[in-house]
């Protein structure tokens, strides 16, 4: 049997602390969704975008936004 080396309280703590962020989370993709902005995830180095509607999609939702921060950089 293999001895924790972290004390029953430490385990408590991180749990509370990562219950916490894990609702800061659902609160904020809820915040999102509600004002039409596409949240962002990143699973195994592939960045995916899930839309407001709730479709999942790879492609960039603002590509304009690139160009045009391209275009300002160049100046």
């Amino acid at each position: 049997m293999r001895q924790d080396k972290l004390s029953l309280e430490t385990h408590r703590w991180t749990r509370e602390v990562l219950r916490i962020g894990n609702c800061a989370v659902k609160r904020a993709q809820e915040e999102n969704r509600k004002k039409g902005i596409p949240n962002v995830y990143d699973f195994n180095g592939h960045r995916y975008y899930e839309l407001p509607n709730g479709e999942l999609t790879k492609e960039d939702p603002y590509p304009l936004k690139k160009e045009k921060d391209a275009k300002e950089k160049k100046c």
